[in-house]
């Protein structure tokens, strides 16, 4: 039952926010089309529920720049300083309001990650696509990208295990005070994050 409170609850929250954030989203849309030479968009194939694949939409922090090889920089030399502030805020995430409405993901629940994992998680921690991803997880107000991969999927399958809506409300309610002090968005010693290589 709480299933389909859930996915009501995320379509009408979604709308309402996409319409509340207009203000924000246009200029940033705006800024970064400028900023990305016509692409204000990062448009990646992410999986979701049941592993199948989705496009995810968020804004494009990073900028295109390769070395004389071809091959794009490290992340700390392609992020740009105003991707940085949205990164640090969050609001680089806005985006991913219309996979949501679309019903690719949910407000909460666990991130989406990259199809090439996939083949990597052992059985429990493929547990994670029992549900639809999420803007925003139980592993996301817990440490976020300065967790080790293990533990993040831990905490994942922990969600899987145990959302209802008293959780939901919980992560949403640290959401918000970690995007505020800034937690966890990055690795030691990273722009972003280490790649998952298996256990």
């Amino acid at each position: 039952m709480y299933d389909v409170i859930k996915r009501v609850g995320d379509v009408l929250f979604a709308l309402l926010l996409l319409v509340i954030t207009l203000p924000i989203t246009v200029p940033i849309a705006l800024l970064f089309f400028w900023i990305n030479s016509g692409n204000p968009f990062f448009v990646q194939m992410r999986p979701g529920k049941g592993g199948r694949i989705f496009q995810l939409i968020k804004f494009k922090t990073m900028t295109d720049q390769k070395d004389r090889f071809g091959q794009l920089l490290p992340d700390e030399k392609r992020l740009t300083r105003f991707g940085y502030f949205l990164r640090r805020t969050s609001l680089d995430e806005l985006p991913q309001l219309i996979n949501v409405v679309k019903g690719d993901m949910s407000v909460v629940g666990p991130r989406p990650l990259l199809p090439e994992y996939l083949p990597l998680y052992d059985s429990t921690q493929f547990r994670r696509h029992e549900v639809r991803p999420g803007i925003t997880g139980w592993a996301q107000v817990n440490g976020r990208n300065a967790l080790p991969w293990e533990r993040k999927f831990e905490m994942d399958v922990w969600y899987v295990d145990n959302y209802s809506f008293l959780v939901d409300i919980k992560i949403m309610l640290l959401t918000i005070r970690n995007v505020f002090l800034a937690k966890g968005i990055n690795m030691e010693g990273y722009s972003t994050t280490l790649p998952f290589k298996g256990n």
